[in-house]
Parts: C-alpha cells; structure tokens; sequence
C-alpha cells in the first residue's frame, strides 16, 4: 500500500491522499471511503495496480471519512466543500492539470470543478452517480439500504457490500463491508446523503469543456440508463458506454475491459470497450454467438452449424465465461453491441 499524505483545505480541514505511478494523472475522486481499507479489496487493489502501470493515481479521502479529519461542521458537506477537498489534493500534489474519475458521490462535484476550472481538467470518467444527487438515490435498492444507515451501521456496511458486488464474491465483500464500516461513522454517513439529496450541478454542464466518458453497467434496479443518457446529452463533448454485468461497479466482472477502456481513454481520449472475453472467442464460439444474436435456439443454432446440441451448449457455456455473461440475455447484448459498433462497444 502506497504511504499516505495530508492536505490542508481552505477551511482548515487535513485530507488524506495517496499518489503512486506514472503518466498522466487521474484523480479517483471518493465517496465514503477509506482508501487504507480499499488496499485489502483485492479487486480494487488489482485495479490501483493495473492503473498505475500506465498512469499517475491519485486517491483520497472526503472529509470525514477515512484517514481525512474525522471532526468536520457535518452541516457544510455539499459540493463547495468536496471542491475544497480536491482543490487542496491537487495544489498539495503540484497537479496543474489532471483527468478526474468521478464515482457514485463524487459525480457532481467533478462536473463542477470541471465547469468551474477548466483549465485544470484534461478529461473526465463519470460512473455510478449523476448532476442531481437525488437521481442516483431513487432506486429502491438504494432507498432500503440508506434506510439501515441510522438503524444498524455495520448491518448497512454489510448489506452495501452484497448489493455491491453479489452474493457470490465473498472474500471481496468481506473486506469491501470492512471498508464501508471504517471510513465513517452513522451520524457522518447521515449528514453525507442528507447533503448529497440536495447537490443539483445540472445547470453547470453546458460550462463543461472536458471530454467527458460515461460509463454505465447498473441494471434497472439500480441508476436507470435514461439517467446517463440525459447526461451524455446535456454535456458538450460526452460519450456513454453501457458495460454488461450483474453489478454496480466497475473492474470486477470483465475487468480487464474496464480498465483498458478507463487507461485509454485518459491517456489519448481512445475508447475500446471490446470486451476482453470476445476477443478471445474461437472462430466457432464467434458463430454461436451470431447465431445467438438472430434469436435461434440451440436447436436451430445445431441444425444450421451442422453440429450437435450438446456441443452447442458447450460453446455457449465457453462464451459466457470469457464474456462475463450470465446468461443467454446478456450474450445477445454483448453481440448486439459488438455489430452495432465493434471497436466502443
């Protein structure tokens, strides 16, 4: 883990960073977080590593969370106070210009700093949240897990963490829960999402003159698509990439496509969301797949192939593997996607 160091906002408040490897900057901006903890989620710290090969990684810590001041005026956490935040990171890594990853919470307050500091922002990388705050709150999903904030602390660490990654990724939730209950505390995560509710940058997008990616993978339970669309439109210069996959965040399923897609595009404005999985596929699970993607049965796949079913569900059990696809569903997305546009996805 990269060694931490402290910031001094405009209000007094220290913030705790990490700065580690090479090429252009790219500030992953926080929403509750504890960037210590972060480290022992080994799909993160996969991430930060892989990252950091090809660019320089700045991570921090909001105020009130984590390893910033813990002892903050809970009642100025709307979005002036998170530019604070990234204002003092930046001045105190000697960053003149950087590219900015807004996550979930942190959505807004990069639009803002991009509206309102232009010359300091190469591009910007959006996921998971929105311009109005309370749009990335609607979800039912969000609504029952925000309601445990006041009742059970470590029972909405872990329930975030399984509606975050699912059910089936144990060891990371574990450690994912871990750094949900340690970077903050009920009453701050409380005062957290009451501000959040009430952030609304909507009318500081057109000001917006950074090439902007947004990337999207939520389903419908969670941030509906309509959302980023909205968004994509509303910006000068935006792009919108839809990722397949069963969870709310990016670099675990298909990760290897995530990050190449995040790497290039900071680095030259370049966007490949091919997924890793297809480019792998043999000529034949390439087949299956067009087949797939005309709505032909395994049946009708076989007949028209010239093959046997069974090997047609094997091919498929193949593809779903090195596509990340649950199912059927999400296969014919994946090829849909890949005809209409083969090199962004």
């Amino acid at each position: 883990m990269e060694s931490l160091r402290f910031a001094r906002t405009d209000d007094g408040v220290s913030i705790g960073y990490q700065m580690f490897g090479q090429g252009p900057v790219l500030v992953w901006m926080p929403s509750l977080s504890n960037i210590v903890a972060q480290w022992r989620i080994p799909w993160l710290r996969t991430a930060y590593e892989t990252l950091a090969r090809s660019l320089t990684v700045i991570l921090y810590d909001g105020r009130g969370t984590g390893s910033s001041d813990r002892d903050i005026d809970l009642g100025d956490l709307g979005v002036d106070a998170h530019l604070r935040d990234l204002r003092a990171v930046l001045a105190h890594a000697g960053v003149e210009r950087a590219s900015l990853f807004g996550y979930y919470h942190s959505v807004a307050t990069a639009i803002a700093f991009a509206a309102r500091s232009p010359a300091t922002v190469e591009r910007l990388v959006l996921f998971g949240g929105a311009p109005r705050m309370r749009e990335a709150m609607q979800p039912a999903q969000t609504k029952a897990l925000l309601s445990l904030v006041d009742q059970d602390w470590g029972l909405f660490a872990d329930a975030a963490a399984t509606a975050w990654l699912g059910w089936d990724a144990a060891p990371s939730s574990k450690w994912t829960a871990e750094a949900f209950r340690t970077a903050t505390t009920a009453a701050t995560a409380r005062a957290w999402f009451d501000a959040a509710a009430t952030i609304d940058v909507s009318d500081e997008l057109s000001s917006v003159r950074a090439p902007a990616l947004i990337v999207h993978r939520q389903g419908e339970q969670q941030i509906p698509a309509a959302v980023f669309r909205r968004l994509v439109a509303s910006l000068p210069d935006a792009r919108l990439v839809e990722r397949p996959g069963s969870t709310p965040t990016l670099f675990m399923e298909d990760a290897a496509t995530d990050l190449t897609l995040v790497t290039g595009f900071v680095k030259s404005g370049r966007i490949d969301a091919t997924p890793s999985g297809t480019r792998s596929l043999t000529p034949r699970e390439r087949q299956v797949l067009d087949r797939l993607a005309d709505g032909d049965s395994n049946t009708e796949i076989a007949r028209k192939l010239g093959i046997a079913v069974h090997t047609v569900e094997r091919h498929l059990g193949n593809l779903y593997r090195k596509i990340g696809a649950r199912g059927r569903t999400d296969a014919v997305v994946y090829a849909l996607r890949m005809t209409e546009n083969p090199h962004t996805g």
